[in-house]
C-alpha cells in the first residue's frame, strides 16, 4: 500500500458530502429542472428526488455518487443557489445518520 492510497481514501470521504437538502432544491431550480428529470438522470424514482430534497432520506450508493456529480456541476453553474438560505441545517448540524 503506497502513501498516497489514505489520501485518496480521505479525499473520496471528504468528496462524497450532500449539501443541506434545501440547497439540493435550490440547485435543481436554478437550472430549471424537475425532480423527474433529475431522477431519470441519477437512475431513481422521483420521490427518491423529493425525499433527498425534503432531508428524509439519503442516497445511497451508486446513485449517491452521480447525485453529488449532478449537484456539483450545477452549484458550478449556479454559485448563488450553492448557498445555504439563512437558519437552514447545515451538513453538520445534519448528522450522519442515513448517509452511507
Amino acid at each position: 500500500m503506497s502513501d498516497a492510497d489514505p489520501m485518496q481514501r480521505v479525499n473520496a470521504l471528504l468528496d462524497d458530502v450532500l449539501p443541506a437538502p434545501r440547497v439540493r432544491q435550490q440547485l435543481r431550480l436554478a437550472a430549471g429542472l424537475t425532480q423527474q428529470e433529475v431522477a431519470d438522470a441519477v437512475g431513481v424514482k422521483r420521490l427518491a428526488v423529493a425525499r433527498w430534497e425534503l432531508g428524509q432520506t439519503h442516497p445511497r450508493r451508486p446513485h449517491r455518487a452521480v447525485y453529488i456529480h449532478l449537484l456539483k456541476r450545477l452549484a458550478e453553474r449556479f454559485p448563488e443557489a450553492a448557498e445555504p438560505d439563512e437558519g437552514m441545517p447545515t451538513p453538520a448540524s445534519e448528522g450522519g445518520v442515513g448517509m452511507t
